[in-house]
C-alpha cells in the first residue's frame, strides 16, 4: 500500500509538473503575507452539535469564496475552528487560544447564548471583532453591547414578535412555556409574556427545563393541567426533539395546540414524523422560489456535500458571518477593530449575501443585523427536506424592538 500511493504521488508530481501552468487565485496572495485568521467556536458536540455543524459548514463555504477573489485585502484567509461543546466557561477559554495563541484577528461563533455573552466579554478586553453567529439572547445586542460585537441570527424578542400574533389569534391567549433555563430561554420567555400580555393574554406557568434535559414528562403533565389554549416550547436542538416525542407520547397535539419561537431544519429532520407538528418560526429557509441566488447556493451547498443534507438558517449563519467580516475590511479598506467596525455599522448585505427578500443590514446603533424571521407551520407529512411551510416573511425592521429600547451603549474607544 506503502509503495502504490508513493508511486501515485510520483506519477501525479510529473503530469502536474508537464502540465500548463493555469492561473489559481491562490497564487496572486502576497508570498510574505501572513494569511488573516478567522477564529470560530461552536458547539461540535452536545446538545446543538448539529447546529454547530452546520454553522461551520456555512462558514467554510464563505472562506473559500472569499479567498477565490482574492481573500481580504490581497491576503488569504485562514479559518480555525474549535469546539465549545455550548459551554460558556469552554468557549471563553477556546477565544482566548484563538486570539492570544492561534493570531486570529477576528472571531465567530456560538449557537448557544451562554456562549455567546461569554465570549462577546473577551472580545471586548482584547478588541477584537466578534461576529455572532447563533447565541440569539437580547442582551447581545443590548444591555451588554460592545462596540466590538456584531450579530447574525435575530434576537430572542425578534423571534418571539414574528410569530405571537399569529398563535394569539389563532388559538387564543392563556398560554403555558416550558422554558431552557438559562440566557436564552430567560430573555425568550419574556419576550413573549411581554408581547402576549400586552395583547391582553395570560401566562398560566412557566417550566424551566436545564439544557440536555431528556425527559420532559414532569414539564408537560404541568402543562396540561393548566388547560391552555397553546402549549409554548422554547427549548431547541436535541432538548425541542426529545421534547416533541414525549408530548406526542403523551398525546398533547391532540388536547393542545403546540408551538415555539423557533426551530430549525436539524430539529425538523431529527423529528420522527408523527412529532413532527405545530407553529415555529425559522431564521431562514432554503426554498424561496422568487428570491434570487437562493436556488443557486443552495445548489452549490449540496455540491459540496454530497451526504443528501440540504443548508439551514445555520449554515446561512456561518456563511454571512465570515462574508460580513470581509466586506467590512473591504469597505475599511483595514482590518484595524475600529475601522472595521464602524464600516460595519449601516452596511447592508448585497443580495448574493442575504438570500432573502428585504434590506438586511447591521444596524449602526447596537449592531444586530436586521434580518427576516420565517414563521409558518411544520409539514406533518412533509418529507426531507420539505417540512415547512412558511406562512410569511417579516422583516427585521417590523420585529426588532426600537434601538433606543435595547437598552445598548456603544463603548468605543476615545
Amino acid at each position: 500500500m506503502e509503495e502504490f500511493t508513493r508511486r501515485r504521488a510520483l506519477k501525479a508530481g510529473l503530469a502536474l509538473g508537464a502540465a500548463p501552468l493555469v492561473a489559481h487565485p491562490i497564487l496572486t496572495f502576497g508570498q510574505g503575507e501572513s494569511p488573516i485568521k478567522i477564529g470560530m467556536h461552536d458547539p461540535l458536540t452536545g446538545t446543538y452539535a448539529a447546529e454547530g455543524e452546520s454553522e461551520v459548514r456555512g462558514a467554510k463555504m464563505a472562506v473559500d469564496e472569499v479567498n477565490a477573489k482574492g481573500g481580504i485585502l490581497g491576503r488569504k484567509v485562514e479559518l480555525i475552528v474549535e469546539d465549545d461543546n455550548a459551554n460558556a466557561g469552554l468557549a471563553a477559554q477556546k477565544a482566548h487560544k484563538l486570539i492570544e495563541k492561534d493570531g486570529c484577528s477576528m472571531i465567530m461563533g456560538a449557537v448557544s447564548s451562554a456562549t455567546a455573552l461569554s465570549v462577546n466579554q473577551v472580545a471586548a478586553q482584547k478588541r477584537i471583532p466578534y461576529m455572532v453567529t447563533g447565541g440569539h439572547t437580547d442582551p447581545v445586542t443590548g444591555s451588554e453591547c460592545h462596540w466590538t460585537t456584531f450579530r447574525i441570527c435575530t434576537t430572542t424578542y425578534m423571534l418571539a414578535a414574528g410569530l405571537v400574533n399569529t398563535l394569539a389569534s389563532k388559538f387564543g391567549k392563556k398560554w403555558y412555556f416550558i422554558t431552557p433555563d438559562y440566557a436564552f430561554g430567560h430573555t425568550f420567555q419574556g419576550a413573549y409574556a411581554k408581547i402576549l400580555t400586552s395583547l391582553g393574554g395570560t401566562v398560566l406557568g412557566n417550566s424551566l427545563s436545564p439544557l440536555g434535559t431528556t425527559d420532559f414528562s414532569s414539564y408537560l403533565i404541568k402543562a396540561q393541567s393548566t388547560k391552555p389554549d397553546v402549549l409554548i416550547l422554547l427549548v431547541d436542538g436535541q432538548d425541542l426533539v426529545n421534547c416533541m416525542k414525549q408530548a406526542v407520547q403523551f398525546g398533547l397535539q391532540k388536547k393542545i395546540p403546540i408551538g415555539g419561537g423557533l426551530s430549525e431544519l436539524e430539529v425538523l429532520k431529527a423529528l420522527p414524523p408523527e412529532a413532527r407538528l405545530g407553529w415555529w418560526t425559522l431564521e431562514w429557509y432554503w426554498d424561496q422560489p422568487n428570491v434570487p441566488h437562493v436556488k443557486e447556493w443552495v445548489a452549490k451547498y449540496r455540491k459540496i456535500h454530497t451526504d443528501g443534507s440540504y443548508p439551514s438558517a445555520r449554515t446561512w449563519f456561518g456563511y454571512a458571518g465570515v462574508h460580513s467580516l470581509a466586506l467590512g475590511a473591504a469597505h475599511a479598506k483595514s482590518i484595524d477593530p475600529v475601522k472595521l467596525a464602524h464600516a460595519l455599522e449601516g452596511m447592508e448585505l448585497p443580495p448574493e449575501i442575504k438570500l432573502q427578500p428585504h434590506k438586511v443590514y447591521f444596524r449602526k446603533e447596537d449592531h444586530q443585523l436586521m434580518s427576516g424571521e420565517f414563521p409558518g407551520e411544520i409539514k406533518h407529512d412533509g418529507k426531507y427536506p420539505d417540512l415547512f411551510k412558511v406562512a410569511e416573511v417579516v422583516p427585521g425592521d417590523k420585529t426588532a424592538l426600537p434601538a433606543s429600547e435595547t437598552g445598548c451603549k456603544l463603548d468605543f474607544p476615545a
